[in-house]
């Protein structure tokens, strides 16, 4: 598969990682849109928010519950966005589920 993020996953590209376990890898964006930006994804491929099923949708509770965890662990208490993209119109660049975190500056809706 031609997939940046299995890609990543699987070592092929390096990241610079803020935690992995055996279901999700969170790593720094290349490209920050805040202080604070890393992304959460999970292992196996899903490609996008509209692939998620009562079988794999076990991993988006566990992506959350990891987004909380660092969230704490990275002094986020003043908040923090939490962004995922739907398919070409909604802004998704690669086609494997992903959450973007956001945080270190006050955030303004709608985002620019």
């Amino acid at each position: 598969m031609d997939c940046l993020f299995c890609k990543i996953t699987a070592g092929e590209i390096p990241c610079k990682k803020v935690y992995e376990d055996d279901q999700v890898l969170a790593f720094y964006d290349v490209d920050p849109q805040a202080p604070v930006h890393f992304l959460v994804i999970p292992k196996a491929h899903i490609a996008s928010p509209a692939d998620i099923t009562p079988e794999n949708s076990a991993v988006v509770a566990h992506i959350f519950a990891v987004i909380a965890r660092l969230a704490r662990e990275l002094g986020l208490e003043k908040g923090y966005r939490v962004v995922t993209n739907c398919g070409a119109d909604g802004g998704q660049s690669v086609p494997h589920l992903h959450f973007h975190v956001l945080a270190g500056r006050s955030l303004a809706w709608p985002p620019g």
